[in-house]
């Protein structure tokens, strides 16, 4: 095992580089969040089944999902902390071992109360796995590599989901439920050999200062935001919405005035103080918003009007994911060369274009037409969506990017939960709309698919905004690797283990 000789800390540099060095941890990463995304994906085909099992009723069911996602939400705005006092290997190798011993217990789980309590314990493991992958693969990348590398870390965020219902509908026809989580266990024991063997050893140093006010706020604010938007699928107006983004909000509001005036804060907020980066992240929110979006409503319309099942909805998904992971590593390169305003102004503007034409779909639509848009859409997603996350990260302050990325990560959680609640809601409201005004003796098939057709719609005015954004983008100002303000701590070497 190498050991630091370095008395302070140097910048990664394409000196001695090469993909086949960093390929090793690269892999170890990939697979721990192909798993935990994976698992994301999985249980909401599987939802109808659970129900039949257990013999409970839908709402007692979804537990599982609000849970998952209450933990994840949870926990994720204290990765940075965990990373900067235990380090980031150590923190990344007990989340893995956590999520996989969640999932396990969720495979063999006797009742509903128990499996809502397994995924929670799955939650709290999985929700810091994405944060720190992200920060360890942006230290080891070289600055002028950082966008080939962030390419290929791209991948399983966008070809997971698609590829979850496939392996969901499989599992759950032809073998079992319980194997949806038990699955995880070769994966996750795959992760922790691959991560002892080959992540990249920090070395422990002063503990920073432990935010006991922003730890204590952040689950709250950002657990009760992302259940208050969950059950705003159902009905904006109910008790439980109500009081999740009243809770939420109010904690957010004291979460960010305590953060703004700590030193050493749980979230690093100042990093909006940057213009670039507050300008990235905004357009990055809308994007998740119009992808995340629409790629729930798909689905919903494969399924609900033109009655495919789960495993035959994830098949024609596939060519979505085989296109995303065919543009992410190529938009990486580029990005290296030309930057993200360039392939965001392009890859958003097709996606405008194809969810505008989605939003005249019809009954008589045929299927490959369907096919066709999400696959250019796929493609269209991996030339911008990994470019502006790297854009992102290359616009914080490089000493503050342990903090940086759980504050996205956080927030993208919320984001993600407002983009499946709030179109859902949309689209329920629509088809209501649509019903009433066609009359009894209209054929109701038409006003569901006009629903759809709106929905389509709004999404592809928000990423027609974001298009307009992304020429505000701009190169960020240089950061140097390892310069740090006057009285900021420096980052740890990170040396190879063999």
């Amino acid at each position: 095992m190498s050991t630091p000789t370095q008395t302070k800390p140097t910048p990664a540099s394409s000196d001695g580089f090469s993909m086949k060095a960093i390929m090793p941890p690269l892999a170890a990463i990939i697979v721990a969040m192909i798993m935990v995304i994976l698992d994301s994906t999985v249980v909401n085909n599987a939802i109808p089944k659970l129900v039949e099992y257990f013999h409970t009723d839908l709402k007692t069911i979804q537990w599982t999902v609000t849970g998952y996602t209450l933990a994840l939400s949870a926990v994720i705005p204290l990765a940075g902390w965990m990373t900067d006092k235990f380090g980031s290997k150590q923190i990344f190798m007990i989340t893995i071992a956590l999520f996989t011993i969640g999932s396990v217990l969720c495979g063999i789980a006797q009742s509903p109360e128990q499996l809502i309590l397994f995924r929670v314990i799955q939650g709290l493991g999985g929700g810091m796995v994405g944060p720190i992958g992200m920060t360890m693969v942006f230290k080891l990348a070289p600055a002028e590599r950082r966008g080939s590398i962030m390419g290929m870390l791209g991948i399983p965020m966008l070809m997971a989901p698609a590829f979850g219902p496939v392996l969901c509908g499989w599992l759950v026809d032809s073998v079992s439920w319980h194997w949806i989580f038990i699955i995880n266990l070769p994966i996750g024991l795959i992760a922790l050999f691959l991560g002892y063997k080959f992540l990249p050893k920090s070395d422990r140093h002063t503990a920073p200062h432990l935010d006991l006010i922003g730890m204590f706020l952040a689950p709250i604010a950002f657990s009760m935001l992302a259940y208050g938007v969950t059950e705003g699928g159902t009905s904006w107006s109910q008790t439980s919405t109500i009081t999740g983004l009243t809770i939420g909000g109010i904690a957010l509001i004291i979460f960010i005035f305590v953060e703004l005036t700590q030193k050493q804060p749980l979230l690093e907020l100042k990093a909006f103080k940057s213009s670039d980066f507050t300008r990235s992240i905004i357009l990055t929110w809308i994007v998740q918003l119009a992808l995340f979006g629409a790629m729930l409503i798909i689905p919903l319309y494969l399924q609900g009007v033109m009655h495919y099942t789960a495993l035959e909805t994830g098949w024609i998904l596939m060519p979505y994911a085989l296109c995303a992971g065919i543009g992410m590593p190529i938009s990486g390169r580029l990005f290296d060369k030309i930057g993200a305003r360039p392939l965001a102004f392009a890859g958003l503007t097709v996606v405008s274009i194809i969810l505008f034409i989605l939003s005249g779909i019809s009954v008589d639509t045929p299927l490959w037409v369907i096919i066709l848009c999400i696959s250019i859409m796929g493609l269209s997603m991996g030339f911008s969506m990994m470019p502006l996350n790297t854009h992102v990260l290359n616009s914080a302050p490089r000493h503050l990017m342990s903090r940086v990325t759980p504050l996205t990560t956080a927030a993208a959680q919320v984001v993600v939960s407002f983009a499946v609640a709030g179109l859902t809601g949309y689209l329920t409201s629509q088809i209501t709309s649509h019903t009433a005004s066609a009359g009894a003796d209209a054929n109701p098939l038409i006003a569901v698919v006009a629903g759809y057709g709106d929905t389509f719609f709004l999404s592809a005015c928000l990423t027609t905004v974001g298009v307009a954004l992304t020429l505000l983008l701009r190169k960020p100002k240089h950061q140097e690797e390892v310069g740090t303000p006057s009285g900021s701590k420096t980052e740890p070497v990170m040396m190879m283990e063999h």
